[in-house]
């Protein structure tokens, strides 16, 4: 693990409010969580968004990163807004980083909401021949493939100004970041740790995700004791901005349940 980096942060709602971080996938930057900012803060919910280490306005440390970096830049975040303890909400990459949080830093979890994520997702040769494939071309070359896995093409057709608001989203993040995040998800295998999670733990999948299918997040609700999963129709990979009304209502009945 190596020293945390200072990652870029945005926070709102009320300072004395339950904190709620949300934690991105691969590619994104926080904004991938503003549907679901002002129903939270409504509800007095502290909401905490951030770029992840090599993504947005992080700083770009150069890899590899194991998602032991990804869950010390998010314990630091923690430490520099004074949060003792923190629901966690993340997808796919943030997912992955909130449960080795759930396995490694239980104390500093008040739930998790595990979004369309894989406990280990292979195969690692498609991950290194991803990170390689930036390094040479940019991220411009993997965005029109990423939003088809975000988004079901019936949204995309629908609404081709979110697609290409995702596309730009993915084409901004630097080289460097995204390959080395590759490199943390293709040696990433926490399946026999699940079982260590002792947060209240809900897992959402997106019905249509061909990144992380349903038995990914199958896997996960079966590892982790009393986990609950469901399975949102009409959602792709980024199922939280395609469906948010769905999303939104999961996490927010889950946060109230673990009040």
């Amino acid at each position: 693990m190596s020293e945390p980096v200072k990652v870029h942060s945005v926070a709102e709602g009320p300072a004395d409010g339950p904190v709620v971080v949300f934690s991105g996938s691969l590619g994104s930057d926080h904004r991938m969580w503003e549907p679901q900012v002002k129903p939270l803060v409504e509800q007095g919910f502290r909401v905490i968004r951030y770029d992840t280490r090599g993504h947005g306005a992080s700083p770009v440390p150069p890899g590899p990163y194991t998602l032991a970096d990804l869950g010390g830049d998010l314990l630091a975040l923690l430490d520099e807004h004074d949060a003792e303890r923190a629901h966690v909400v993340g997808l796919s990459l943030g997912g992955m980083t909130g449960m080795w949080l759930g396995v490694n830093k239980p104390d500093r979890i008040r739930s998790l909401v595990l979004c369309c994520t894989s406990a280990k997702l292979g195969p690692p040769s498609m991950w290194a021949d991803r990170a390689k494939k930036v390094r040479e071309n940019g991220t411009a070359a993997i965005a029109e493939a990423g939003v088809g896995r975000w988004l079901t093409a019936g949204h995309t057709a629908a609404h081709p100004e979110q697609a290409g608001y995702l596309r730009e989203m993915i084409a901004s993040v630097p080289a460097e970041g995204y390959a080395a995040s590759c490199e943390a998800i293709e040696r990433m295998d926490l399946v026999d740790e699940l079982p260590k999670i002792a947060a209240r733990t809900l897992v959402v999948a997106g019905a249509e995700d061909p990144a992380t299918p349903v038995e990914h997040a199958q896997v996960i609700a079966d590892g982790i004791p009393d986990a609950r999963l469901e399975v949102v129709e009409g959602a792709a990979h980024l199922g939280s901005f395609e469906q948010p009304e769905r999303f939104t209502a999961l996490i927010l009945e889950h946060l109230e349940a673990a009040r």
